[in-house]
């Protein structure tokens, strides 16, 4: 799901000299959810896993990222992850006897989706992980719903 700007909270985003792996995304990430206070270890995974996933396959299958940007709001974290590939994200069959092709499965599954918007000289690849409902409770902070 995309958010409108005024919805979202707080973004980060790297541009041209951004992750060259996702080792560093990973880190960027990090610093990043450390920064607006992701507390929450199993949201923190999730997000982690989904940057991994999205940097991977932009190295793999897009050309190299252009652009690393993260999106902290109401709903949750949204990871949008640019290329300059002209190949659409394409989640193939799983089988266990291949190596590979988990990736998309395992970002859908944490995120109820994923969308690819195409612009001049690639597309921007995003997911939002949700935020989890019990972080309010267990914190005692709450987040506008949107």
């Amino acid at each position: 799901m995309v958010h409108s700007s005024a919805k979202q909270r707080v973004c980060r985003e790297w541009k041209e000299d951004g992750p060259m792996s996702a080792a560093r995304a990973r880190a960027m990430a990090r610093d990043f959810m450390a920064a607006v206070g992701y507390d929450d270890e199993k949201q923190r995974d999730a997000v982690l896993l989904v940057v991994s996933e999205l940097v991977t396959n932009a190295l793999r299958h897009g050309c190299g990222v252009t652009r690393l940007r993260l999106s902290h709001h109401a709903r949750g974290l949204t990871v949008s992850v640019d290329d300059a590939g002209d190949r659409p994200p394409r989640t193939r069959p799983l089988d266990p006897a291949r190596p590979g092709g988990f990736g998309l499965h395992l970002v859908r599954g944490l995120t109820g989706g994923v969308e690819v918007e195409w612009g001049q000289g690639g597309k921007c690849v995003r997911a939002t992980v949700p935020r989890n409902p019990w972080c309010e409770h267990e914190h005692g902070t709450s987040l506008p719903r949107g």
